[in-house]
């Protein structure tokens, strides 16, 4: 039977690690900040929002949540991230997507300023992720991914690494992540012919497609490291993930529960570029 390896522990390091630095941070009269831009009120963005502020509080992180109506103009948004570009004080910006159709994210997304945008909106951060510049924030989610494999000792030099998802979220970010770590990488998506015998062939496999339990044992390789990033709802209410952890927890060496994962490693990620932009914008 295969590992479950729970986010909990890796959370917890990166906490430890950011504790002491933002300690030494107070110590020279400095408090990092995060700016919080949330339009409307959806609930995934509110639960994400709440273990965000809570995982800030516990490193000694100040947040800010500025909450906006969801018909707010898209001039009168721009202005209102102008001003936390401005603001000396905040030190990183998490901007809530999607955004509602009348704020354009393509247009939006050029005006977040790259030292302050932890989640990699900015398409200099793109950039950045895609050349391998580590002077840039990475997405969040993603980063958690490559954090967790990294503490289980999961070698990915030379290893082959599939990835189900070509989003901007998750797939194509977490794809170069992987290729910065020499892994050998394969891409899948909705359009891949015969997935399941190329995901069979995966040391690494990385599920983030948003389809409930969707990936069963018939998917994944003999002694496999399975991460899932996906977060669904199963009929009987229940959260869950893209992998029917159950049917294959016993062929994976590894894998990755929903909820208890990846996503409880995401917020402390967040808390670490807010750390890491403030420590930059004070040129320490």
């Amino acid at each position: 039977m295969g590992n479950i390896i729970n986010g909990k522990p890796v959370a917890e390091k990166i906490t430890k690690d950011l504790i002491n630095k933002v300690n030494v941070l107070k110590s020279k009269g400095i408090v990092p900040k995060l700016t919080i831009m949330r339009v409307g009120n959806n609930g995934s963005d509110l639960a994400y929002e709440k273990g965000a502020v809570k995982r800030a509080s516990m490193i000694g992180i100040e947040t800010e949540i500025k909450e906006y109506h969801k018909e707010i103009s898209e001039n009168e948004f721009i202005e209102e991230l102008k001003k936390e570009n401005e603001n000396k004080n905040t030190n990183g910006i998490l901007i809530f997507r999607p955004l509602p159709k009348q704020l354009r994210e393509d247009k939006i997304k050029y005006v977040i300023s790259e030292d302050k945008d932890v989640d990699c909106f900015s398409p200099f951060n793109v950039a950045k992720l895609m050349e391998g510049d580590k002077s840039g924030f990475i997405p969040c989610t993603p980063a958690a991914v490559i954090e967790t494999l990294k503490y289980y000792n999961v070698q990915m030099s030379g290893k082959r690494a599939v990835v189900i998802g070509r989003s901007m979220v998750v797939g194509k970010p977490v794809s170069m992540l992987l290729l910065n770590e020499n892994c050998t990488v394969t891409i899948c998506h909705s359009k891949t012919s015969d997935i399941q015998d190329i995901t069979s062939k995966a040391d690494i496999l990385i599920v983030g497609i948003g389809k409930a339990n969707m990936i069963n044992s018939d998917y994944i390789k003999e002694n496999a490291v399975v991460i899932d990033v996906g977060i669904n709802v199963d009929p009987n209410g229940k959260i869950c993930g893209d992998v029917y952890t159950e049917d294959c927890v016993n062929k994976a060496s590894m894998i990755t529960p929903v909820p208890g994962g990846i996503g409880s490693i995401t917020t402390s990620v967040l808390c670490k570029h807010v750390v890491e932009a403030c420590i930059k914008q004070n040129n320490l």
